[in-house]
């Protein structure tokens, strides 16, 4: 029996509706234990302004640091503590409050990383993401069987995947400079693919 296999790629594209907020405490002091003191308050304060958003399982420690810091002219002056979190919020509104939030009460102490946006439910985009996929293979598969003077038969064997992401980032939150408490979801795009071998007839 002949075959044919081709691999197809489908994609959607989808507003993110959640975010992760990825922020850090920076202190420096003149001992380690001073500047550990002092970002661990900071973080404390962070963890209680960000349960006013997102629920506590929300909210993971993603490095903690602590070094010599050196003045400009490369002189050891006194220890530097850094603090990472992931805050993951419900909602791009609740993501810009807590950023607000954050830059009012924390100040220079407060480092931001970086916020990016996701898909909270993306199962039915993946869904149609598969079946474009599926129909992309088809297209593929019946123009070598044209090429080869033949048709296609009956599908012997589907794998899902063959070189598409599940998802693509669609990038990052895009916030004003004077107005930080708002975010703009623009678009993610899913992705999939499926390799499917077809019968040649």
């Amino acid at each position: 029996m002949r075959t044919v296999t081709v691999t197809g790629q489908g994609s959607t594209r989808v507003a993110p509706d959640s975010a992760v907020v990825r922020v850090a405490a920076v202190q420096r002091a003149t001992g380690v234990a001073e500047a550990f003191a002092a970002v661990s308050a900071s973080v404390a304060r962070i963890g209680e302004i960000a349960r006013t958003h997102t629920e506590s399982r929300h909210i993971a420690s993603q490095g903690i640091n602590v070094w010599t810091w050196h003045d400009n002219q490369g002189e050891a002056r006194g220890f530097e503590a850094r603090h990472g979190l992931a805050i993951g919020c419900p909602d791009l509104t609740a993501a810009g409050a807590l950023l607000a939030e954050l830059t009012a009460q924390i100040g220079d102490a407060l480092q931001l990383d970086g916020v990016s946006l996701e898909v909270s439910d993306p199962v039915a985009a993946q869904g149609r993401a598969r079946e474009a996929a599926y129909v992309d293979a088809r297209e593929r598969a019946e123009h070598l069987a044209a090429l080869s003077d033949a048709t296609l038969g009956v599908v012997q064997q589907i794998v899902e995947g063959g070189g598409a992401q599940p998802m693509e980032s669609g990038g990052f939150a895009r916030a004003a400079a004077m107005d930080l408490a708002k975010i703009e979801p623009g678009e993610t795009q899913i992705g999939a693919g499926v390799t499917v071998t077809f019968e040649l007839l």
